[in-house]
Order: C-alpha cells, then sequence, then structure tokens
C-alpha cells in the first residue's frame, strides 16, 4: 500500500478506501462463550475485526498466536481463514464458524468483538491492500484519539441496528475506523511498511489520472506530464503502484464505475462516458474481464438485500450473539 500522506495533491489512502467501496459492507458483534473461540473465513476485500471487551489470541495457520486486548484492531486484507480464541491454541482445533439463527446471548462471556469488512464478490483487491501482510495487529490509541472509541461505539450500535439507514451508516464508519488503524499502522512502521510512494513524477501521474479519468491518457502523456523519458516513468511508476500505467488507468475507471453502478441509476452508457468509454460496449466487455460478470449483473447483485448470515461475518448459532 501507498504512504498514507497527500502526495502531489492525492490522497493515496483515501483513494484506497474509495475502491473497495465496490465491494459490499458487512458487520456483526460476536460475543463469544467463555473458554470457546471460532475459526473466520478467507475475506476477498478488507475489513477489520475489533476486540470490545475481554481478551483473546489471534490464531493463523502456521504462525504463533498473538495476544489481543480491548481496543486491538486487526486489519484483515484478503486475509486467508483465521482464528479468535481464548486460549492461543492451534488454528486446526477451532471450530468454523456457521451461519444461524441468533442465539441468547452466552453466559458468562468470554470475549467480545466486532467483525466489519467490504467484502468483494466480483473484482479482486486493489493492490494496495494486496501490498499489505494479510492480518495486521494495531491497537486503537484511545488516548491519543478518544474520538475512536465513540467511532467504535458507533460502529457497534449500527451493526446491532434493524432500523432503516443502518447500512447506509455502515461504510461511514467502517471508513474511519479502516483509514484510523491504516495511518496508525503505517506511522508506526515508520513507512517501511508500504511501497515507495515519494516519487513526485508518480505522484503527478496519480494526480493526472485520479482528476480526469475519462481522459485518452497514454503511458507518453503521462510521462510527459510527470516529466521524465517514457521508459523510466514506466519502470518507476509500476516499482511504485505494483501494475504498469495503463493497467492502473484501467484498473481506476472499472473501480470508479463499479461504484457508481452500485451507488446511482445513471444509464450504462452514461457510467461508461463518465469513465472513459465512448460506448457501453467497449466499458461492459473492460468490466467483465475485470469483474468477472456484466455491469447489469453486477448492479442486480449489489442491490440485492444482504443476508444476516453472510459468510464473511458469520456467526455460529451456538457459540455467538449478535448484539
Amino acid at each position: 500500500m501507498m504512504c498514507a500522506d497527500s502526495i502531489g495533491g492525492v490522497d493515496l489512502m483515501s483513494e484506497v478506501i474509495r475502491t473497495i467501496r465496490v465491494g459490499s459492507a458487512y458487520g456483526r458483534l460476536i460475543r463469544q462463550p467463555d473458554g470457546h473461540g471460532l475459526r473466520l473465513p478467507a475475506i476477498v476485500g478488507s475489513g477489520v475485526h475489533v476486540v470490545v471487551n475481554g481478551t483473546c489470541w489471534l490464531i493463523r495457520k502456521d504462525e504463533e498466536p498473538v495476544a489481543l486486548e480491548p481496543g486491538d484492531v486487526v486489519l484483515a486484507s484478503s486475509a486467508g481463514e483465521h482464528g479468535l480464541s481464548h486460549v492461543p491454541g492451534t488454528w486446526e482445533s477451532l471450530p468454523p464458524v456457521r451461519t444461524g439463527p441468533t442465539s441468547p446471548a452466552p453466559e458468562p462471556v468470554g470475549f467480545e468483538f466486532l467483525t466489519c469488512c467490504y467484502r468483494l464478490r466480483h473484482g479482486r483487491a486493489p493492490q494496495y491492500l494486496c501490498a499489505l501482510p494479510d492480518l495486521v495487529v494495531v491497537p486503537l490509541d484511545y488516548d491519543r484519539h478518544p474520538e475512536m472509541r465513540a467511532v467504535v461505539g458507533l460502529l457497534g450500535a449500527t451493526v446491532s441496528d434493524t432500523q432503516l439507514g443502518a447500512g447506509a451508516t455502515l461504510p461511514a464508519l467502517l471508513d474511519l475506523v479502516l483509514v484510523h488503524a491504516l495511518r496508525q499502522w503505517h506511522d508506526q512502521q515508520g513507512g517501511a511498511g508500504w511501497p515507495a510512494t515519494d516519487d513526485p513524477a508518480v505522484a503527478v501521474a496519480l494526480q493526472k489520472v485520479h482528476e480526469d479519468p475519462r481522459r485518452q491518457w497514454t503511458v507518453a502523456g503521462l510521462s510527459e506530464a510527470a516529466g521524465i523519458p517514457r521508459t523510466a516513468f514506466t519502470k518507476r511508476f509500476t516499482a511504485a503502484v505494483g501494475r504498469p500505467p495503463i493497467s492502473y488507468l484501467i484498473s481506476w475507471r472499472l473501480a470508479r464505475g463499479a461504484r457508481l453502478l452500485r451507488e446511482t441509476d445513471a444509464p450504462l452508457a452514461t457510467v461508461a462516458r463518465e469513465v472513459g468509454y465512448s460506448t457501453e460496449f467497449a466499458f461492459s466487455g473492460a468490466f467483465r474481464r475485470e469483474y468477472g460478470v456484466s455491469p447489469g449483473r453486477f448492479r442486480r447483485t449489489s442491490s440485492e438485500p444482504r443476508v444476516p448470515g453472510d459468510p464473511g461475518v458469520a456467526t455460529t448459532s451456538a457459540q455467538t450473539h449478535t448484539g
């Protein structure tokens, strides 16, 4: 992932968050009985687990368990199966999470955690997120950032709320937690955990693409804007971003198109023009190659009601309780 600071007028962390919004936001408050743990499924997208009460252990296959305390956040970026447990056991010993009806709150409660994510039904996680470790533990520093205690409290209330409007609130709160945790992790790493992005030429090119994705950019045009020869520009851009300039441009256009499909009822031809395609046929072909489905099907599945027991944030019928 790129540097969290604004470079050349581009807030790259915000761009990352906007990119993953093409996924569907899910959230649950899970209360584990004392003495139990559970195995969580792989995440295709990006999300967080936030320990609310009690202590537990993050269990990963073939890695040492990590102790977690209230306020700790686990950033999960396209992570494989993992688990949370009251003891530092093995991943294989944890029962897999199962979907099912909400059960009464267990007594006594061993630990509670929020699990929220943008789950991608189609497409792939942004290159920036792929650069992160699968699972990163970041403590939310409530002393330095007391506002985050309120945000986490609102997030917990939102995932437990079945009233109208809760679905619109969840993405905004999830964004806040993701940005804060990513920023804090970046600061802890001293920038070392992210691909280098202090290259002003790359920053200029990114700014041009983000500000005007409809323009028919070429490598020559972007390298000219960046002020360096084409070959050097391509090499430096690919090293910093993780993909060549035109590949990035296409992915950015289509991600923006996916957001328009999710968030508006604009005709397909309008969406195509907004993201730089002269015809809806050309846009549809590129979209299908990137996301694996047609724009129409993507829009229909994105508007379908979300099932509380979605496997991305499922609850176990016997061992968890949804607020």
